[in-house]
């Protein structure tokens, strides 16, 4: 686990650099496990779990551009979704960038109907069931 101010800062960096820092940041994430993977002292990728009851969410998923395709976000999605499942959640689900929905097929997760829109970029929830 991290504190939020670490998953902020490479959250900032990945997600949205052309935007003001705080646009990042989420009102829930006082009420969030945030997770991160290190290699050393290096911060690669983070992630950050909301259970509420039996269905949790993840956000914010993010792997430094020059980590990307390395197996580090994969190591840490399957982790934290394993520690869901540990938790008891029933459901977990995200809302993913459309162009990455493929990604998160091979995690388990399924598209639902659900899309929008947000910060010109295109979302589908997507959601596994234990």
């Amino acid at each position: 686990m991290i504190e939020k101010e670490q998953a902020w800062q490479l959250r900032h960096q990945v997600m949205w650099p052309d935007k003001d820092y705080d646009y990042i940041k989420l009102k829930e994430d006082d009420e969030g496990t945030h997770y991160g993977l290190f290699e050393g002292e290096d911060l690669l990728s983070v992630v950050s779990l909301f259970i509420r009851g039996d269905q949790a969410q993840f956000r914010k998923f993010a792997t430094l551009s020059s980590q990307q395709k390395k197996g580090y976000g994969s190591k840490l999605l399957n982790y934290v979704l394993s520690e869901a499942e540990r938790l008891g959640v029933k459901r977990i689900f995200c809302n993913a960038r459309v162009e990455k929905a493929a990604f998160y097929e091979t995690f388990g997760l399924s598209k639902t109907d659900d899309t929008f829109q947000k910060g010109g970029k295109e979302y589908i929830v997507m959601e596994r069931f234990y």
